[in-house]
């Protein structure tokens, strides 16, 4: 039976193109995952050094549906705690960095505020706005990859936050020196930074870090899909780095557990030193990371499985299709963290991360290479955020 149920697996995932494929290939460097015997993809291929990556994560079905499939912002903050009010976030303002760009970046947000009841956001009422790398209008060529990651970041965070104003901020290219460049513009426009993309570490990493340095701007990034070792931005002492777990709901829908997503990122950093917030936290030495930073500082749902994956409305076509999507990844978790930050309008960095600020709900069960632990690991983190306040 376990034979049959691989075969039928693998059909599937190899009848589903990815972009720049022939029909019936992945694309060089696509990383397909098993989870809980179902595939899911990489939105963004492997890269080369010096370049970045998106994080999102397609689960199956494989191709869109015309209804929504995955959580909704409903279920998702209810599974929390969060602040439910239209308004919450109000003042604030969310900045997504990413690469190329997303035409149908606003109208995609209007369908999916359409579906959930959110409150609109838009270019004409203020709410949202798309930027190139200067705060100008000469956008980047066009990209489904990166486009249904913008999707995901954009909605997720207006989801979270519906009171917040959204700043869209796209690299030229996904270059590390563009997305720094990008990120610099955002830094000086927005009180909550997210960054759902990843490079691999590398040695001159920490003459990078300036750019993840603004005062009373609070920066979060996806702590990786593949498990251990870390990788950067993430590991920046200056930034919240967002692990991912998974949800789990009874056959009546209602909520269990939360435990530590296997594919969630997550180590020891090579070349970047534990800021002093994470490294007097009493649960930092069990992870044996001997004064180098570790990662995830916390986590929030992030699997793209039947049960964590969230829904998201793109039409930018990815892979040949547009419609609902059902996609996880730490690029979920790290603008619903952005946006649960807008909405205590705190500036949330190591120090609050590691108080008794925020009220967590620790995860203890799991896996991603490093178990997780009581208190702190390399699994999720000080966990996940719950409840309405502060």
């Amino acid at each position: 039976m376990r034979g049959v149920l691989t075969a039928l697996i693998l059909v599937v995932a190899a009848s589903i193109p990815l972009a720049g494929s022939p029909a019936g290939t992945f694309a060089r460097g696509a990383r397909v995952n098993r989870i809980a015997g179902l595939p899911s993809i990489s939105v963004c291929p492997a890269v080369p050094a010096g370049e970045a990556r998106c994080l999102a994560q397609v689960g199956t079905p494989l191709t869109p549906t015309k209804a929504p499939i995955g959580l909704s912002p409903t279920r998702f903050k209810a599974v929390y705690q969060f602040p439910t009010s239209p308004s919450a976030g109000a003042g604030q303002t969310i900045a997504v960095v990413d690469a190329f760009d997303d035409p149908t970046a606003e109208s995609d947000l209007g369908v999916f505020d359409g579906q959930f009841g959110l409150p609109p956001c838009t270019t004409a009422n203020g709410c949202f706005s798309k930027v190139d790398a200067t705060g100008g209008n000469h956008y980047p060529k066009k990209s489904g990859n990166w486009a249904l990651e913008m999707s995901l970041d954009v909605q997720w965070a207006h989801a979270i936050a519906p009171g917040a104003n959204i700043l869209l901020v796209e690299a030229q290219t996904n270059r590390n020196a563009d997305m720094y460049a990008a990120e610099d513009y955002a830094r000086t426009h927005a009180q909550y930074v997210s960054n759902s993309w990843v490079t691999n570490e590398y040695s001159g990493e920490r003459n990078d870090d300036v750019h993840f340095v603004q005062p009373g701007t609070s920066f979060f990034a996806g702590s990786g899909d593949s498990g251990l070792p870390p990788v950067y931005p993430s590991a920046s002492p200056y930034i919240i780095s967002v692990g991912g777990t998974v949800l789990h709901f009874d056959r009546s829908g209602n909520f269990i557990d939360e435990t530590g997503w296997h594919f969630g990122g997550g180590g020891c950093s090579r070349y970047e030193t534990a800021n002093p917030a994470q490294a007097g936290f009493s649960g930092y030495a069990q992870v044996h990371c001997n004064g180098k930073r570790a990662t995830p500082d916390v986590a929030l749902d992030a699997a793209p499985t039947r049960s964590s994956g969230v829904a998201v409305y793109d039409g930018t076509k990815y892979q040949g299709y547009a419609g609902w999507w059902w996609v996880g990844g730490t690029s979920a978790s790290t603008p619903e963290w952005a946006a649960r930050s807008a909405d205590a309008g705190i500036v949330v960095d190591a120090s609050a991360v590691y108080s008794s600020t925020i009220t967590y709900r620790d995860i203890t069960k799991g896996n991603n290479g490093a178990p997780c632990l009581v208190g702190y690991d390399l699994c999720s983190g000080r966990g996940s955020w719950i409840g309405d306040t502060p």
